[in-house]
């Protein structure tokens, strides 16, 4: 029954995105039916052990509530079969979805005046949806759900800018089930449209090999420099974690391949744990896909597709370069030299599977709407597949590639149509002019002090939240008052993206570091400092295109370079205060000069810009005569 829903997802994904798109309330029920089925039947669970307390999947097993982070337990679940609880949830997810399509009509007919039957097919709609993500996310995202229905029908109780009329059960599922302002809104509408297809884009590519290419041609760029296998582990994660969209999800695939990679050149097992789980987490922050997040906010602010990925470019970047330049320092500082790159697989038999990724990239670039540049990338991707003996795939590995699809796209589409609970109610309610109006006055209207408090609120809800749901949150909750206070909209939405992705980072939760600190062995807690310090530049980048809006593409082709240029010379000085090396070991003082040099660059002006030149030529210039190295 799962690989029929597979392939029933596949089939009716790819029919709307090439030939005949359906419309809202159709695509969205029939998306959420189909992978209802494969989540209620096993496909994408966040079990983490067994009954004897073994881990359910050869993943390591760190908690985890991110997007396609949850150690699937399908084989497991599917060994022993689902039981009829799960059978009968599946069949009333399918029911309901069913009911609101052949009704369609007679629901927009009667509209304000709903039938018994619609109110129950509806209770029941919110009370499926609330399992499936308790089952796929955990329970931070339904908790969040949950706090959000009390906060709906307990408005007249509530004091000062909380309180609002209340609403009662009817008119509440009314607005969640029959409109498409909750459970068929915006987040799941981008799950149906786009998210799925570039889900099974990256499983097809994964499938073929294209996962080993990617480590491959990464190597081919950096293995052979300093600290060539963890920067070949960078740009690998780099590439992957921008189609797969899920920080954990990428670490455990990954790093699989580059931690042991990294060990055996040398490097603690906490730090290329901590490489791999900045550079996975920095990979939705990567153009052109983002792990669909591109999307998601240009469908949120309706700005154009290509405005939004070529906007990312520069601060994507600046995360990177920062990343790349704490591991050479880090590989200087242990006497690690040059020549020691780990991957040297051939990339000749594998080459052509780079093509589809170009034809989405031509689409997107052309104007085309991304679920039908998604249509060409997946069926290119299955024609070059066939191309070649060693990446052809056979009929059992086919299926265990829409298997693979629906694993992820189960999360995605479980937390999309629970984050549409909290947007329905946001939008009923108006809760999220008031918070604007509450961040606004918390900060006294100081800006920096609104983006310091957003910013501590995107960490908070990343932390127990998928990425697309914090940012769905958040975009519905705490943009509107950035934006009012003078932030361009664009810039508004990707710093809370930024962010909501850097969660997964930041101690004390640190999903994706304690993922990758599973697999190398190595202690999560220290793991997740050294990540933390290795993505420094990503809790500095968003202020800087906040305060800087070049480096989104938004100035003259003269004020874009030379913010370019600061910010990088900012991120290098960021990364050897990070690590305490430059071209030698750093003194307390050296590291404190480097991280002011660091603060002026990265935040636009020309009197800091000056100031984070003399401070680095001051560095540089002391830190000239090399010393031995120091134990790492």
């Amino acid at each position: 029954m799962v690989s029929a829903a597979a392939i029933g997802a596949a089939v009716f994904h790819l029919y709307a995105a090439g030939f005949s798109p359906f419309t809202a309330l159709v695509q969205r029920p029939v998306h959420l039916a189909l992978m209802a089925v494969m989540g209620f039947l096993g496909l994408g669970l966040a079990r983490r052990s067994d009954a004897d307390g073994a881990p359910m999947s050869d993943a390591p097993p760190p908690a985890s509530d991110e997007i396609g982070d949850a150690v699937d337990a399908s084989s497991a679940h599917r060994a022993k079969g689902p039981s009829w609880l799960s059978w009968t949830l599946a069949l009333l997810t399918v029911g309901v979805c069913v009911y609101l399509v052949t009704q369609n009509q007679e629901l927009v007919r009667r509209s304000g005046s709903p039938t018994t039957l619609d109110l129950v097919a509806g209770a029941l709609a919110v009370v499926l949806v609330l399992e499936l993500a308790r089952r796929a996310t955990g329970w931070g995202l339904v908790t969040v759900c949950m706090l959000a229905l009390v906060y709906a029908v307990s408005g007249p109780y509530l004091p000062g800018f909380l309180a609002h009329r209340g609403y009662g059960a009817t008119r509440l599922i009314e607005h969640l089930y029959l409109s498409t302002e909750g459970l068929w809104g915006v987040p799941l509408g981008v799950s149906a449209d786009f998210v799925y297809l570039f889900v099974l884009f990256g499983a097809v590519l994964d499938a073929a090999g294209g996962g080993a290419l990617l480590i491959a041609l990464a190597d081919r760029v950096a293995g052979n420099t300093r600290g060539g296998p963890a920067k070949t582990a960078a740009v690998a994660s780099a590439l992957m974690g921008s189609l797969s969209g899920s920080a954990v999800a990428n670490v455990v695939t990954t790093g699989t391949f580059t931690i042991p990679l990294m060990r055996r050149a040398g490097f603690k097992p906490f730090f290329a744990a901590a490489i791999e789980s900045a550079a996975s987490t920095g990979g939705q922050l990567m153009p052109p896909i983002m792990g669909a997040g591109a999307f998601i906010l240009a469908t949120w602010t309706n700005i154009p597709y290509v405005e939004v990925a070529s906007a990312a470019v520069i601060p994507a970047l600046l995360y990177y370069v920062a990343l790349l330049a704490a591991i050479h320092f880090r590989a200087g500082k242990m006497g690690i030299e040059a020549g020691m790159g780990g991957d040297t697989d051939p990339i000749g038999p594998r080459l052509h599977l780079l093509l589809p990724l170009g034809i989405i990239v031509v689409f997107l670039g052309m104007g085309r709407s991304p679920m039908r540049a998604a249509f060409w990338g997946v069926t290119a991707a299955f024609v070059v597949a066939l191309l070649r003996p060693a990446t052809r795939l056979s009929t059992s590995e086919a299926r265990g590639l829409l298997e693979q699809a629906g694993r992820g796209a189960v999360q995605v589409a479980a937390a999309c149509a629970a984050a549409g609970i909290v947007v329905g109610v946001a939008s009923l309610t108006g809760i999220g002019l008031r918070m604007s109006e509450l961040i606004i006055t918390l900060s006294g209207g100081n800006l920096f002090a609104a983006l310091v408090l957003t910013a501590m609120g995107s960490i908070v809800l990343g932390m127990g939240l998928p990425t697309t749901a914090a940012y769905v949150v958040l975009a519905a909750l705490g943009a509107p008052a950035l934006v009012e206070l003078g932030v361009p909209l664009l810039a508004a939405h990707l710093f809370i993206f930024y962010f909501g992705c850097i969660s997964n980072v930041t101690p004390p939760v640190s999903l994706a570091a304690f993922a990758a600190a599973g697999i190398a062995g190595s202690p999560p807690v220290k793991t997740a400092t050294s990540a933390a310090g290795l993505a420094a530049a990503g809790f500095l980048v968003p202020f800087s295109f906040v305060y800087g809006p070049a480096l989104l593409l938004d100035g003259t082709v003269v004020e874009i370079g030379i913010v370019t240029l600061t910010a990088l010379a900012g991120v290098i000085a960021l990364a050897a205060a990070v690590v305490g090396y430059l071209r030698t070991t750093l003194v307390w003082w050296e590291r404190l000069l480097l991280f002011a040099a660091a603060l002026a660059l990265i935040f636009p002006g020309l009197a800091t810009d000056a100031f984070g030149v003399a401070a680095l030529v001051l560095a540089a210039r002391r830190s000239a005569v090399p010393n031995t190295p120091a134990a790492a």
